[in-house]
């Protein structure tokens, strides 16, 4: 068999490499109201189509269903990101339910995920007053928006074709910490409070309301725990999900691993009074995740590190190995905080760090066979690297933020939010219609393309 499939080199939108190291399955992204899953010759498997434009989150579920959250205006809740309904649509884009988790007060956005139960896990942030901010130990002056956002992680319950009851839930104003003022809630060492966030310690925010914006959220089953990540204070944090609900509100204090409290964090000690900025190394990472156990290096971390406030604008691909002592327990020492210091793997373009950039969005996923796929989300490009470093896939978004689908050798203009692969095996696709239609894009040159 040829080592590539020979793409017309004028290409500038669709698959423009394919090489036979690259790993058999399909990819899903979602662009204005539209959802794709593609093969690796660009040709349409399955489109689904929402009355919502994408509001972040997507999933394909194993009975072959695609979970996707939509966005609806929101003037009293301005978020990037932001969603607020969730759809869940059969295979063939029937629409069996349907949830709204918006208003003036709340709105979900970015990350959501299906639990083993069936219940779903969402992402929300919710506004908290320029008093009660205040009254939680923030500094007036680091108020310059009249208001913060709480970020919550809410456990759904499906019910219906419209209902939803919430049968869990995860606050992080409930787990703040700030030396600022002895007579407001959350006063404490921060130094000594890993457990909690410094509610002064502002990142990249500048005081704005939207202070944490988390931007993704991964459930990790064998361990019932959850990782969530932090844009502007360019961190990640994982806290455990078998609590109650009360559990889930209450911090014990100390390194202790109980209740709600953040059972690990990292990319950024010195938000939590440990090292200086040096130590740093998150940059406005996206999505942080466990690698799938049956992966090479599965368990591990792997994270899009965008490279946001970097001395050099680029952005590369890391995997860090949290240390254990039990599922429970992450190492942690007073004097050096969490480990460890450095990424134990990391991608960046082998001839110019500066070629792969992208400030904002973005993902990446280890795959079955050791290869990395990536979405480079500022330039709608989808790429695959082997383990020598080598793009085998590329694919360039061929659909702009309107909907309009471009013809091959235009120009792409618009940004991808994130990309999932799934291999050829995965349940969804048992019993189902996989016959490839044609590319997205229109007059489309595959070359020998299969």
């Amino acid at each position: 068999m040829e080592e590539s499939f020979q793409i017309p080199s004028s290409n500038t939108l669709g698959v423009l490499k394919h090489k036979n190291k690259s790993d058999d399955g399909y990819t899903l992204f979602t662009i204005y109201k539209d959802t794709y899953l593609i093969d690796l010759c660009g040709r349409v498997i399955n489109h689904w189509i929402s009355d919502y434009q994408r509001g972040g989150a997507f999933t394909l579920l194993e009975d072959g269903s695609l979970l996707r959250a939509g966005k609806v205006e929101n003037q009293d809740l301005p978020y990037g990101g932001i969603g607020g309904i969730i759809e869940k649509f059969d295979w063939d884009g029937n629409l069996d339910w349907q949830y709204n988790y918006s208003s003036p007060q709340f709105s979900q956005h970015h990350g959501m995920v299906e639990l083993p139960n069936g219940n779903i896990l969402l992402l929300a942030a919710h506004r908290k007053t320029s008093l009660e901010a205040i009254m939680a130990g923030r500094i007036p002056e680091k108020i310059s928006e009249g208001e913060l956002f709480d970020e919550q992680i809410i456990e759904i319950k499906p019910n219906g074709t419209t209902g939803g009851e919430i049968v869990w839930q995860w606050k992080a104003w409930d787990h703040l910490i700030q030396e600022f003022d002895n007579t407001k809630d959350n006063f404490g060492s921060i130094v000594d409070n890993p457990q909690c966030i410094d509610i002064n310690f502002l990142g990249t925010s500048n005081g704005n309301k939207d202070w944490l914006h988390i931007n993704s959220l991964h459930y990790n089953e064998n361990l019932d725990q959850i990782i969530i990540s932090s844009q502007k204070l360019s961190e990640l944090y994982i806290i455990d999900h078998s609590t109650s609900t009360l559990e889930a509100a209450t911090n014990l204090g100390g390194n202790s691993g109980k209740g709600g409290d953040i059972l690990y964090r990292w990319g950024n000690p010195i938000a939590y009074g440990h090292g200086t900025e040096d130590a740093r190394q998150l940059f406005g990472q996206h999505n942080p995740h466990w690698i799938p156990e049956q992966y090479p290096d599965g368990g591990k971390i792997l994270i899009f590190n965008n490279g946001l406030g970097r001395t050099s604008n680029y952005s590369s691909i890391d995997i860090i190995a949290p240390e254990m002592d039990d599922p429970n327990n992450y190492i942690y020492t007073p004097l050096e905080g969490y480990g460890p210091k450095l990424a134990e793997w990391t991608y960046i373009d082998n001839e110019d760090p500066l070629f792969f950039y992208s400030r904002i969005l973005s993902s990446a996923q280890r795959l079955s066979n050791g290869n990395t796929f990536v979405c480079e989300g500022t330039q709608g490009k989808f790429f695959e690297f082997d383990s020598d470093g080598e793009i085998v896939w590329e694919y360039i978004n061929p659909v702009t933020s309107d909907g309009t689908i471009l013809t091959q050798g235009d120009l792409p203009s618009s940004n991808i939010f994130q990309v999932i692969r799934y291999s050829h095996d995965f349940k969804g696709f048992i019993g189902k219609n996989l016959t490839p239609g044609n590319p997205i894009e229109l007059d489309f040159d595959l070359g020998n393309c299969q």
